[in-house]
């Protein structure tokens, strides 16, 4: 959907203006590579694990690679409420109608989604003398897109959930919400999904990853892209991997994974001069300092995971020191890889 002079008020009140600004550039992504770093991701410490040690993406790095908030409410909710709606006799479809203007026909219907296409057909075009109230409703599809395409995929990639009406509806109020967090808590959970032998593909910001991984990863990064600007994912706009081998190209990721050393690894890449001169002021406050650096629950909707920065201290400066066990063993939410979430301890057990 292109983005119209009248829709970016309502991108910045939501703090996505910076996420959008990605979209025209928005690099793709090296399925090869990807695919290797997720073997060697751990669910149960939600980090990578190298032949140096351990790293991981953190809330600092979302600030800085997308320009999303990572301080502010939960993106969360209680799916049953479209249920109970549609018990009392004001179907869920209703409001949506006053959200969107219109309601939908049938063959764009799958339980409580609705298929990408429509939201393209209806919201394309917005004229130049359009209402007010006509901008909003084609900002509530704007955003609803933005949010689903670039951070919160899932493999159901042409649907849209209904879960995001509470949202639309207090559009004003979307900027008080934890873009970052979510997105991150999101990664996590598709992380932990793709190391399941039996999952084929793995859903959710995988631009985030890659930025993340050419950024630290120097030996990895590819060449010709020294010019880059705020957000910092902005510097792969035109990167195009190559298509061929692919088979052959997981086996090469795999071994430059093998092959590497503290040295290839860039433990604070955004101390750099030319980085502090285009960052946005926002992101560089010390209540989001101490953020970058608390162990805490990152909260999508169902999807709650752990945010262990302890296991990666030397990523902001520090000395790594043994980490502590900072939730209760008993309801630790940790993977077996057998197919779904487990609740069990027996991980840390001795």
């Amino acid at each position: 959907m292109p983005l119209h002079e009248r829709i970016i008020p309502y991108l910045e009140t939501a703090d996505l203006y910076h996420l959008d600004r990605l979209i025209s550039q928005w690099l793709w992504v090296n399925e090869p590579l990807l695919s290797a770093f997720v073997e060697r991701w751990r669910p149960e410490t939600h980090t990578f694990h190298m032949p140096f040690g351990e790293c991981a993406i953190t809330l600092q790095d979302v600030a800085y690679q997308l320009g999303l908030p990572i301080d502010g409410e939960a993106v969360s909710g209680c799916l049953t409420d479209f249920e109970n709606l549609m018990d009392n006799r004001r179907p869920t479809w209703e409001w949506f109608r006053e959200l969107f203007g219109e309601l939908l026909p049938p063959n764009k219907v799958k339980q409580m989604t609705v298929h990408f296409t429509w939201f393209h057909e209806r919201f394309w075009d917005l004229p130049a003398d359009t209402s007010e109230e006509t901008v909003r409703i084609h900002a509530r599809a704007y955003i609803m897109m933005l949010l689903l395409s670039q951070l919160f995929a899932d493999k159901n990639a042409n649907r849209v959930h209904l879960r995001w009406l509470p949202y639309l509806a207090l559009m004003d109020d979307l900027g008080r919400y934890s873009w970052g967090s979510a997105a991150l808590a999101w990664l996590y959970r598709c992380l932990c999904h793709g190391t399941n032998r039996n999952v084929v593909n793995v859903a959710g910001p995988l631009q985030l990853l890659q930025s993340w991984i050419f950024w630290r990863f120097f030996s990895l990064r590819p060449c010709g892209f020294d010019v880059f600007e705020f957000p910092l994912a902005s510097r792969w706009a035109t990167y195009l991997p190559t298509t061929d081998a692919g088979d052959q190209r997981v086996v090469s990721s795999r071994l430059c994974l093998d092959r590497l050393r503290d040295r290839d690894f860039l433990w604070d890449p955004y101390s750099a001069p030319d980085v502090a001169a285009i960052v946005h002021p926002d992101i560089l406050v010390e209540e989001h300092r101490r953020l970058w650096m608390a162990a805490m629950s990152l909260i999508y909707f169902v999807a709650i995971e752990w945010h262990q920065v302890d296991r990666v201290v030397p990523q902001f400066g520090g000395v790594q020191h043994l980490p502590q066990l900072a939730l209760n063993i008993d309801w630790l939410h940790a993977k077996d890889g057998r197919g779904g979430d487990r609740w069990f301890s027996s991980y840390y057990q001795e």
